[in-house]
Parts: C-alpha cells; structure tokens; sequence
C-alpha cells in the first residue's frame, strides 16, 4: 500500500513515494523535463510502476492542469510538506522557492500557515533554466560548472536587472577570455542576490530553501 505525488515543475519533474501506513518516505527522484513534462511523467508512471499507487496526486505551478490526476496548488502543496518537515527540521518564518521558472518567498505565520507571498520581476535572468542556459553555452554541464566556480576567489560581475543585459554580460566577457568559473560564479552570485533582495523585505530570517536552484552550492 503506498501513495504517490508527482510535481510537474517548469524545468523537472519530481516524484515521492510515500509508504501507505505510516505516511513515511520511501522513494524520491526527480528528472528533468526538457519541455515534455506529459514524456516524463508517462515514463514514471509505466516504466517506474507508481501507477500501481492506491493514490496519486499533482502539484505544480506550471504543468499540474495537464493531467487528468487530483492536484494541490503550490501553496498547499508547500504548508503540507513544511507540515511534515519541521519535525525533523527548525521552523522557518519563510520558505524560498528557487525554481526554473520563477523565485517565490512564502511567508508563514506561527502555525505554518502561508499568510503572503512575495516574488521577484518577471524576468528571467535569476531563474534556474536561465543559469542551465548559459552554462550549455559554455558547453558545461551542472556539476563541472559548480565546480569550477567554487574554485573561484572572486566573481565575473553580471547584470541581474535583465535577462539580455546578463547574456551579453556572460558573452562579452567570455569574448574577452574571462575564465568560465568567474562567469558561472558570477551567474550563482546574481542569483542569490535575487534571493536576498526578496527577503530584505521583513526583519525575520528564518528561512528554508527548497526548489532545484537550492542544489547550487
């Protein structure tokens, strides 16, 4: 006897199997999507054998509309993992969703309940399919960009006010032969500023990261 969820995200899709009878975790992956979340999610479903599941839900901003499956939304979603979570972990007075589409910062009040919710611009420069982006231009894939930029002392300065502007910052210096682990440590650099700029907006700094941009060191 066992559940299944399913997160159909803007850049993966990710999967929990969770034991039936005691509500534990048992199983959890996540795959990228490359634009056919319905591929991967078929392939989970056959391949991986969850449809055997006594139940199966959705969530996910971008792609949860797209199947014929109960769904939470996002928020939801996030009170019940926090829910489960904070017995193993502190509490938070935020919860930062860094993800390939947009960064989202939930404000929670003393129960755990979302009370407001804060996010960024629209553009895309800060956003994880931005950073997996410009890393294949560099011909990168993400552990060797990771690495070669925690190896940097001090970063390649790039623009986080627009997505064209960071691009062209990222190929000019890369023109100029400025070392691709200052760009990328750059980009990771941009990206958290992003992060920080979204909490600067209460005095509380509790905070929990979630989302695939959390895995950047």
């Amino acid at each position: 006897m066992f559940g299944v969820g399913f997160c159909l995200g803007a850049s993966n899709v990710s999967v929990v199997k969770i034991n039936g009878l005691n509500g534990e975790i048992e199983q959890a992956e996540s795959k990228a999507h490359d634009g056919n979340p319905k591929k991967v999610l078929a392939e989970y479903l056959w391949d991986k054998g969850y449809s055997q599941a006594d139940r199966l839900a959705v969530t996910g901003r971008k792609f949860k509309e797209i199947v014929n499956l109960p769904a939470l939304s996002e928020p939801e979603a996030t009170e019940l993992a926090y829910k489960f979570l904070k017995k193993k972990y502190p509490e938070a007075d935020f919860i930062v969703s860094a993800g390939g589409e947009t960064f989202i910062v939930y404000k929670l009040d003393k129960y755990g309940k979302i009370i407001n919710v804060f996010t960024g611009n629209k553009c895309a420069s800060g956003t994880g399919e931005f950073f997996l982006q410009q890393i294949a231009r560099m011909d990168l894939d993400v552990e060797k960009a990771l690495e070669l930029a925690l190896n940097q002392e001090e970063e390649y300065l790039v623009s986080g006010r627009c997505s064209v502007f960071c691009k062209s910052d990222c190929t000019h210096a890369l023109n100029k032969g400025v070392d691709k682990g200052k760009v990328v440590a750059g980009l990771c650099r941009m990206m958290a500023t992003k992060i920080i700029e979204l909490l600067e907006k209460s005095a509380e700094k509790r905070v929990w990261l979630v989302g695939g941009t959390s895995r950047n060191k």
